[in-house]
């Protein structure tokens, strides 16, 4: 039975980090949909995405120098200010080219925050509760997305007042650390990308997780450009894009428990195959009634979502214990590149041909990874199923830096503190 007195520091930060994510599941679907409504070409919010993901990189790199010279609680504070200015100015200025700059600044900003909030629920738990806090926060995570992109079909894109709304989230994410008496975490660590080094350790990981960044990162930028352009309702492109996210939570756990009872990178080549499959007959059979679209696609997130986490599981079985973090953390920041160039991608197939063609783009993510991973099968041995640490779930979407690494239940005790 969970003792609710223990974890209440944990529940004030988790209540400030539901706001930052709904604020930012909020904004990130209003943007291409105003922008779809001001006529902003393909490219542009293509490059949106883009400009997202490289600030998103650039801050887990920097922005701990950041925290150290400021503190956890003024840089968080400095972190989610800033967030509500952006939100606000991109419903002031409705330029394509200022949304770029700006999206690139909440990146930023955004790395910076959870990089807070992740260091801080790591001080607080402890080697027992560890699993649960961690279980918590992706609860958090998912269910915080979901109800912020649904916000969106319950107003008007058009309008200024969800520009505004997202500002409020931004600034009420910052209330529980700022009234917060309780210790400082301790400074958070440099982090570093050892290329050559996860290479060595895991090929298939690391080349499946640039990939998964760049079909993950085509869709998460343009799949409400998709969905707006093939003419389904508001409400409908908001359902179909939180949809994604909760079927591929709901099929990580029983995928993981499959690829814990063989070679996981059997599993890897299923699952990438089956989103290749799907993303293929959608550009084909080019659906145009919203249920028939929002099932099509909750069966490509149902598959899509649980590649990364098999990817690390996969990583993880070839690392030491030691090496928990190192490699979680440079993966995250190849995933991260990885969703640099799926946007430009999907918007270069969109811009001349049909909105489909968006799944013509992960496709060829996917059946890049199934290929390779085949190759890969062949050269190395899998590693023994009593050598292997059992599967964990680990969130595949933009909320989610290498500081969450040290959070994770599998991280050793003398590395997560």
């Amino acid at each position: 039975m969970l003792n609710f007195g223990a974890y209440k520091p944990i529940f004030s930060l988790l209540r400030g980090t539901a706001f930052l994510l709904a604020a930012s599941g909020l904004h990130g679907l209003l943007l291409p949909l105003r922008g779809q409504v001001e006529g902003f070409s393909t490219a542009s919010l293509g490059f949106m995405g883009t400009a997202w993901a490289g600030g998103f990189v650039a801050g887990c790199l920097f922005a701990p120098r950041i925290v150290r010279r400021a503190g956890h609680v003024r840089a968080f504070g400095a972190f989610a200010a800033s967030g509500a200015i952006i939100a606000l100015l991109t419903g002031l200025m409705i330029d394509p080219y200022v949304w770029i700059l700006l999206r690139a600044f909440t990146g930023f900003t955004m790395a910076g925050a959870f990089m807070v909030i992740e260091s801080w629920l790591n001080e607080r738990a402890t080697n027992e509760n560890r699993g649960t806090v961690f279980g918590l926060y992706m609860m958090v995570t998912y269910a915080s997305i979901m109800a912020g992109q649904m916000i969106v079909a319950a107003g008007d894109v058009r309008s200024d007042a969800l520009f505004m709304v997202t500002g409020i989230f931004f600034c009420a994410a910052l209330l529980p650390t700022a009234v917060s008496s309780a210790a400082h975490p301790r400074p958070l660590q440099d982090v570093t990308l050892d290329i050559r080094g996860l290479y060595a350790n895991s090929p298939v990981s690391s080349a499946a997780c640039l990939l998964i960044g760049v079909a993950n990162g085509a869709w998460g930028t343009l799949g409400a450009v998709y969905g707006a352009r093939i003419g389904i309702s508001t409400a409908e492109i908001a359902l179909m894009m939180s949809l994604v996210v909760v079927a591929g939570a709901a099929l990580q756990m029983p995928v993981g428990r499959l690829s814990d009872k063989t070679d996981r990178r059997y599993v890897l080549v299923g699952a990438a195959l089956a989103c290749a499959i799907v993303g293929v007959l959608i550009f084909l059979l080019t659906p145009r009634s919203g249920a028939f679209v929002i099932a099509m696609t909750a069966a490509y997130g149902a598959f899509a979502y649980t590649l990364y986490s098999l990817a690390v599981a996969h990583a993880n079985d070839h690392a030491r214990p030691e090496e928990f973090v190192k490699v979680s953390g440079g993966l995250l920041l190849l995933y991260g590149f990885g969703t640099m160039i799926g946007p430009m991608l999907g918007a270069a197939l969109m811009g001349v041909m049909r909105p489909e063609s968006l799944f013509l783009a992960t496709a060829l993510a996917h059946f890049l990874l199934v290929g390779y991973t085949i190759l890969r099968i062949g050269r190395r041995a899998p590693v023994p199923l009593e050598a292997r640490e059992a599967f964990k779930t680990m969130p595949a979407d933009r909320g989610a830096t290498p500081e969450a690494a040290r959070l994770d239940p599998r991280t050793p005790a003398e590395d997560a503190k």
